[in-house]
């Protein structure tokens, strides 16, 4: 079976397996946990930020950063189609206690007319602007790459405007390996990042937060009130670490798959497809509106191959390193001729 629903499907390998197996480990609740603090310290450096917080998941990872930088009752700005707002679960409405305000954009960049728009005046009668975050790379957008002088562009805005400055970067190494630009560039203007270890790099669980050593105190606070607080999780902790230090070079071929397949289903003319969105290891198409999307999505299973829904309208077909070559171009032509089947 191909498996192209998410790269959170990946199954650790051998050498991931050995490493969580002889991993050294303490009571992280106390800090006692020597792989675990080893994991916040690589990350914290290839990032460039002051210190780095384990969390369990990714969700969690974005929601302890917008308590940081929020009060209750206050708005975030973020874009329409972001993970935050559509697969979180309005957790910010339910621990922070604000409300998200979301701006369209076409491929994830938000316009700066846009947030401008977005931010508060300071009249008592509305909520006050107090985060802005971004996405890189753009899930629901296909994978999309967010730019390194649009980063700047828009932390500069957020200053300006008394606003705090958050990366949902759950697959920012995707954007460092399709760019060539360092983690540590992409992550220099955000006051917070939350980084995901079990997508593209393959870790079975944990994302990591990075930011300023205060903020990162305060975090270690918020993942014990949410649950986070895990104890001798170094196991878990030594495959992230391997993943960062030995899978991150992968992606990029997790990238060319993503873009033979991608060009494979371009030929078909019942096929829906930007090949410009094609930036990393996500794919979105479309295709005609009378076929139907669950029954052909049950139909590629029964000839081997599982896709996913993206946005409304939309499938989604996601890359890792456990896909071939040879999978790639088969997932292709299993599409490609279930289409037809329904066209012809």
């Amino acid at each position: 079976m191909i498996d192209l629903r998410s790269d959170t499907v990946t199954i650790p390998t051998e050498a991931m397996r050995e490493a969580m197996a002889y991993a050294p480990v303490g009571d992280d609740v106390y800090g006692e946990d020597p792989t675990i603090n080893e994991l916040q310290d690589y990350a914290a450096d290839l990032l460039g930020k002051e210190a780095a917080l384990f969390v369990p998941t990714g969700v969690m990872g974005n929601q302890i950063c917008i308590a940081l930088h929020t009060q209750t009752g206050d708005e975030v700005i973020v874009e329409g189609e972001s993970h935050i707002f559509h697969y979180e679960t309005s957790a910010p409405a339910i621990i922070a206690g604000v409300q998200l305000h979301c701006v369209p954009s076409p491929s994830g960049e938000m316009s700066e007319e846009s947030i401008r728009r977005a931010i508060r005046p300071s009249d008592y009668y509305f909520p006050r602007t107090s985060l802005i975050c971004l996405e890189n790379t753009h899930n629901r957008h296909g994978g999309t790459l967010v730019g390194l002088d649009y980063i700047r562009q828009t932390a500069a805005l957020a200053r300006e405007n008394n606003c705090a400055f958050h990366c949902d970067g759950a697959r920012l190494w995707n954007a460092s390996a399709a760019t060539g630009i360092a983690p540590k560039d992409y992550a220099a203007e955000f006051d917070t990042l939350s980084v995901c270890l079990s997508k593209g790099l393959g870790a079975p669980v944990g994302s990591l937060i990075v930011g300023s050593s205060q903020h990162i105190h305060a975090a270690r606070k918020w993942r014990k009130i949410l649950g986070g607080g895990m104890r001798q999780a170094g196991i878990l902790a030594a495959a992230g670490l391997h993943a960062l230090k030995f899978h991150r070079e992968a992606l990029s071929g997790d990238h060319s798959h993503a873009r033979d397949f991608a060009e494979r289903l371009s030929n078909s003319p019942y096929i829906r497809i930007n090949l410009e969105s094609v930036q990393t290891n996500i794919v979105v198409f479309g295709f005609p509106s009378t076929i139907d999307t669950m029954e052909f999505i049950a139909t590629c299973k029964q000839k081997g191959l599982l896709i996913s829904q993206g946005r409304t309208g939309w499938m989604r077909a996601v890359f890792h390193f456990q896909v071939s070559e040879a999978d790639a171009q088969a997932a292709a032509e299993i599409i490609v001729r279930t289409v037809e089947e329904r066209m012809l």
